[in-house]
């Protein structure tokens, strides 16, 4: 089995080295398991020279920015709140270097760590005269479940439970870097877990509105360079399209009922994203109608319209404007034990996979 898939690796990677590419060809993928999984798996170090391997704004603990964890920190040292999150934002800093979730626990505050927003609803049945704040982020993938979360809590009448959504979505993201000064990326690897929920034709507008070849990828090593085999075979002939390599796992139309529960919970509202300021319609927030169940509005969350300026250079990885280990605080000032910034943090994020990994 092994001597198979070794066969099939070099065969793909003759078959990339055969393309009659024309000068440098940069791909970036937006999806932080991606960005994992090409550097646990050395793919950059495989492919030619002049093909490079970028990471964009697919963590979604990097994309967060210093304000909003400015906000958050402010909260959670409030009388009466419980913060529920997942692990890896307890340890992004906001502006101020050493401030996190984590230090404000060590210090009294009340902040748990959960495995899916459902367990925060149950958090918030064991602790009746506590507030707890679901602090909701991710993408499309994850937004169902923060979906579901409130619906129970509505059902089950837990009124002690709000979500914060810092939800993003991945399409105006992408035309707003594609749309950005400079932007030089000649092919998308889209995210196979976004398009399982929005389905794979929720990137046709890459090539349909920009010429943009875009493959949607699977996350297994095999998936990865076979999909950037078919991006680079789309550039290589000049013929940019949407193909679906993770067929396996992506309809075109992606997962109808959860769609149908983001639909009946969410409405799309203006996004703050690192390294790419405010978007129009990038975020999602609560209906009106669950407003009770809205932590901005039920607790009268005030976001800083700035965060005290700091060097990390996150923003600029996530953008595929630097590389990880161009960074001027990368490994020295800036490491996992004592980050800087989220992309160190994540366990999905750029700085980090490159830190642990090393020469991707």
């Amino acid at each position: 089995m092994r001597s198979d898939i070794s066969e099939a690796r070099e065969a793909l990677l003759s078959a990339i080295a055969a393309l009659p590419l024309r000068g440098k060809v940069k791909l970036m993928e937006v999806c932080g398991t991606h960005t994992m999984a090409i550097a646990r798996s050395g793919i950059k170090s495989m492919l030619p020279e002049n093909v490079q391997l970028l990471s964009g704004p697919g963590c979604p603990v990097c994309v967060t920015p210093a304000a909003v964890m400015d906000a958050v920190l402010a909260l959670s040292s409030e009388p009466g709140i419980i913060l529920a999150s997942y692990g890896d934002m307890l340890r992004v800093p906001g502006s101020v270097r050493g401030d996190s979730l984590q230090r404000r626990r060590a210090l009294g505050a009340r902040v748990e760590i959960v495995y899916s927003p459902v367990d925060a609803v149950e958090l918030a049945k064991r602790n009746p005269d506590k507030e707890v704040v679901f602090l909701g982020v991710g993408f499309e993938t994850t937004a169902p479940g923060t979906a579901a979360a409130v619906l129970t809590a509505q059902s089950e009448g837990v009124k002690n439970f709000s979500v914060w959504s810092m939800l993003k979505t991945v399409e105006p993201a992408l035309r707003a870097l594609l749309a950005s000064d400079g932007f030089d990326v000649q092919g998308f690897l889209c995210p196979g877990h976004v398009a399982s929920i929005i389905g794979a034709q929720g990137f046709e507008f890459l090539p349909r509105g920009y010429g943009m070849p875009a493959v949607v990828a699977g996350f297994e090593p095999a998936d990865i360079l076979l999909s950037v085999y078919m991006l680079l075979r789309q550039i290589a002939y000049d013929k940019p399209a949407l193909e679906n390599e993770y067929t396996r796992a992506v309809a075109p139309d992606g997962n109808a009922l959860a769609r149908r529960v983001l639909a009946e919970c969410f409405v799309p509202r203006r996004g703050m994203w690192r390294g790419l300021g405010a978007i129009e319609a990038s975020g999602l927030a609560l209906r009106d109608e669950l407003a009770a169940f809205d932590a901005e509005k039920k607790l009268g969350i005030c976001i800083p319209a700035q965060a005290t300026p700091t060097p990390c250079r996150c923003g600029d990885v996530i953008c595929g404007r630097l590389d990880a280990r161009k960074c001027p605080l990368f490994g020295r000032v800036c490491t996992p034990e004592d980050p800087v910034g989220p992309c160190m943090v994540s366990s999905e994020g750029a700085c980090a996979a490159a830190y642990k990994y090393g020469g991707i």
